[in-house]
C-alpha cells in the first residue's frame, strides 16, 4: 500500500561494538564461569563461554531508541499514524539492520459528499408521548407508603415470608423473610409473583409452580411449592399534578396543567430533534464514506480494535467486572470478540479519513476560540 513506507538503519563498526560493550557490562554481572568470581568474567572468556551472540539481544535493545530516532530525524515528512513496527533484518559481531516499517494517513479519494439527498427528519410529540413522560416524572417522584387496606396488586411491593420445596425437602436458597418483591418485576420464577396477587396482610398460601426451562440444570422443568406469607403491602403514591410538583422539577414559570404539558412536549422535542441530528449526521457520515475510495492498513484497525477494547474494559470495571469474568459470562474468547468488534472498527477509521480529508478539501479551520468552547459544552 502507498501509505507504508519501509526504512533501514544501520548500526556498525564501532558504534555496535560500543552497544556490544554496553550489553556485556549488563550481562556479565550474572555470569559464573569457574575461575573467576562473580561479574569480574573478562570479555573474550565471556564469548567464548557464552557466544557472542548472547550480547545481541541487549545490544540490539539499546540501539534501537538511537535508530528510530535518526530514522524519523532523516524523514520528517512521514507521520506515523500508529505505533511504527521494527525488523531486525541482519545482525552479527560487525552490525545491525533494523527496517522499520511506517504507516501513515491512507490516501482518500474523495466522491459525492454534498447534496446527498439525505433529510432530517422532523421532531414531533404526539398526546400519548406527553402523557407517558408525565407517568414517567410522576413514578420518578412517586412516595413509596404502606397501603394500609386492600390487597396485593400489580406494582404494589409485598414485604414476604417464603419457604420453596422441591421432592418434599426444602429448596436450597429458596428461603426468605421480609423480603421485599415489587409485583410485576419478574424477579421470581413465572408464577409466583402473579399468585401474590389479591392476598391481603396475614394472609397465608402454597404456590405450586414449576422451574422454567432456562433455569439451572438440577431445576429445570422440576415441579416446585412455595409457601408464602405477606406481612406488608407497600405501594407508590404518584404526585398531584400541581404547582409544587411543577417547581419540584425545575419549572417556576409553569402554573397550570395546560402549561405543563406544553413545558414536556418542548422537553420530548428537544431531546427528539437532538437524537435526528445524531442520525442525520451519521447518515451523511456513512453516504460519503461508501461514496470515497480508502484502503484502510489492517493494522490501523488492530490499533482502534484495541482502543475499543480498552473503552469496554473501563465500563466494565465500573460495573465491577473485569473483561476475563465478562468474555467467561459472554462464552466467547477475546480472539472473537476482537473479530466481532472489527466492521465497527473499519467503519469508525474510515469516517475518520473521511471527515479529515472532507475538512481539508473545505479548508475548514478552527479557532482556539471555538475549541475552548467545545470543550466547555462537552464538560
Amino acid at each position: 500500500m502507498k501509505n507504508v513506507k519501509e526504512l533501514e538503519y544501520i548500526i556498525k563498526d564501532k558504534e555496535w561494538e560500543k552497544l556490544l560493550d554496553e550489553s556485556f557490562k549488563k550481562n556479565v554481572k550474572n555470569a559464573k564461569i569457574d575461575g573467576f568470581r562473580k561479574g569480574h568474567v573478562t570479555k573474550d572468556m565471556y564469548i567464548k563461554k557464552f557466544g557472542i551472540e548472547s550480547l545481541y539481544r541487549d545490544a540490539m535493545d539499546l540501539g534501537l531508541d538511537v535508530a528510530f530516532k535518526k530514522v524519523m530525524t532523516d524523514n520528517k515528512d512521514l507521520v506515523p499514524v500508529i505505533e511504527p513496527s521494527v525488523d531486525i533484518k541482519e545482525i552479527d559481531e560487525k552490525h545491525i539492520k533494523y527496517v522499520f516499517t511506517i504507516i501513515t494517513k491512507p490516501e482518500v479519494k474523495l466522491g459525492k459528499y454534498k447534496a446527498l439527498g439525505i433529510k432530517k427528519e422532523k421532531a414531533t410529540a404526539t398526546k400519548e408521548e406527553i402523557n407517558q413522560e408525565i407517568e414517567n416524572l410522576q413514578s420518578r417522584y412517586a412516595e413509596i407508603v404502606v397501603k394500609e387496606n386492600g390487597s396485593v396488586a400489580n406494582k404494589n411491593t409485598a414485604i414476604i415470608d417464603f419457604e420453596g420445596y422441591v421432592d418434599g425437602k426444602k429448596l436450597d436458597g429458596g428461603t426468605g423473610e421480609n423480603y421485599p418483591l415489587e409485583i410485576g418485576s419478574n424477579t421470581f420464577i413465572p408464577g409466583f409473583e402473579e399468585g401474590l396477587i389479591g392476598m391481603k396482610v396475614g394472609e397465608e398460601k402454597e404456590l405450586k409452580l414449576k422451574f422454567p426451562e432456562n433455569y439451572t440444570e438440577e431445576l429445570k422443568n422440576k415441579d416446585v411449592t412455595f409457601k408464602v406469607k405477606v406481612n406488608e403491602i407497600k405501594e407508590r403514591v404518584l404526585p398531584e399534578l400541581n404547582k409544587d410538583f411543577y417547581e419540584d422539577l425545575g419549572y417556576k414559570d409553569v402554573k397550570t396543567k395546560e402549561d405543563f404539558e406544553k413545558k414536556i412536549k418542548e422537553v420530548i422535542i428537544k431531546r427528539k430533534d437532538a437524537s435526528n441530528e445524531d442520525k442525520y449526521i451519521n447518515e451523511c457520515i456513512e453516504k460519503a464514506v461508501s461514496n470515497a475510495k480508502l484502503e484502510i492498513n489492517h493494522e490501523i484497525i488492530h490499533e482502534e480494535i484495541h482502543r475499543m477494547m480498552h473503552q469496554m474494559e473501563d465500563q466494565i470495571r465500573m460495573q465491577g467486572l473485569s473483561l476475563d469474568q465478562y468474555l467467561e459470562f459472554s462464552h466467547m474468547s477475546r480472539e472473537q470478540l476482537e473479530d466481532q468488534m472489527h466492521p465497527e472498527a473499519e467503519n469508525r477509521v474510515k469516517a475518520r479519513y473521511v471527515l479529515e480529508a472532507i475538512a481539508e478539501e473545505e479548508k475548514f479551520t478552527i479557532s482556539d476560540k471555538d475549541a475552548e468552547k467545545e470543550a466547555e459544552r462537552k464538560e
